[in-house]
């Protein structure tokens, strides 16, 4: 009798430990999504963003040496992501063929203008430092005038910005569910032993001595838990990337780690704060409590 209620106790707590970690890895896995959503929302943004164009038109009057110097100190510049040049006669070809019509037969002369089409990096896209910007490229000599979609960039900086807000804001929201779900299934899983705790007090042993063993075992069960929501994650990126691989996942593998890494803390933070406090509320309940 006493072999098989001891068999029914440990099937009785390897089913609570297994229910936590399941509990513990589908959190952390959603959490990890969202956070992989975070980090590629900003990714998104910068790549929109870092299609802006600003177009250099240059006076007729500028040299091929000005034109140079000028391209040069544009690469050099904090601002730049990319500097192309583009000469009158190319254009009016391009404009041609887009057209089906030869307007400089037509006109007997290029109206167009030599150009250097300049892509700003995503932090200086934005209506201040674009408008400034301009404003600074257009007192340079050579430059005859600058044209950029200026109601494209005040679109694009509000409507990225309400995106990311509101991806920071889900992902916040449910990483706090994630912790209360974290902390239910670990309270529940102290439950089912606080006749041991309150035995074990009963016996002179000090509330510390008493909490190590549940806060070492439900830091051990984060961890598996922790491990398994990371390998569920990367098969999901695997799996993201081979299909959808204009996303790019891979490319950022400090972020992934962080994100990895930030999974494990999370799974060691929660199951230390949910055990100690769980064994601290048994602990101080009176025996008669406990039932």
């Amino acid at each position: 009798m006493g072999a098989s209620f001891e068999t029914y106790q440990k099937r009785r707590l390897r089913s609570s430990y297994i229910s936590v970690v399941i509990s513990i890895s589908m959190v952390l896995f959603m959490v990890g999504i969202f956070g992989l959503l975070v980090i590629n929302t900003k990714k998104g943004s910068d790549i929109i963003k870092e299609k802006v164009t600003l177009s250099l038109f240059l006076k007729n009057s500028a040299s091929q040496e000005s034109i140079k110097k000028l391209q040069k100190d544009l690469e050099k510049s904090t601002y730049t992501k990319s500097v192309s040049y583009i000469n009158k006669s190319d254009a009016a070809k391009e404009l041609a063929d887009a057209t089906g019509e030869d307007f400089v037969e037509f006109l007997g002369y290029n109206p167009l203008q030599n150009a250097i089409n300049l892509r700003l990096k995503a932090a200086f896209v934005t209506t201040e430092r674009v408008d400034s910007l301009a404003t600074i490229l257009k007192q340079i000599s050579s430059v005859d005038d600058v044209n950029y979609d200026k109601p494209l960039i005040k679109m694009l900086t509000n409507n990225l910005s309400k995106i990311s807000f509101w991806i920071l804001v889900l992902s916040v929201f449910f990483t706090l569910i994630s912790i209360l779900i974290i902390n239910s299934s670990i309270r529940l899983s102290i439950y089912s032993k606080r006749f041991t705790i309150k035995t074990m007090q009963m016996a002179g042993a000090t509330k510390d001595f008493i909490r190590r063993p549940f806060i070492l075992q439900s830091i051990k069960l984060g961890l598996i838990g922790a491990f398994i929501a990371n390998f569920g994650l990367s098969i999901s990126i695997y799996y993201i990337n081979k299909n959808l691989p204009i996303l790019n996942l891979l490319d950022d593998k400090f972020l992934l780690f962080l994100l990895y890494l930030g999974i494990f803390a999370l799974s060691v933070f929660m199951s230390w704060i949910s055990t100690f406090f769980a064994a601290q509320r048994f602990l101080n309940l009176r025996t008669n409590d406990i039932y």
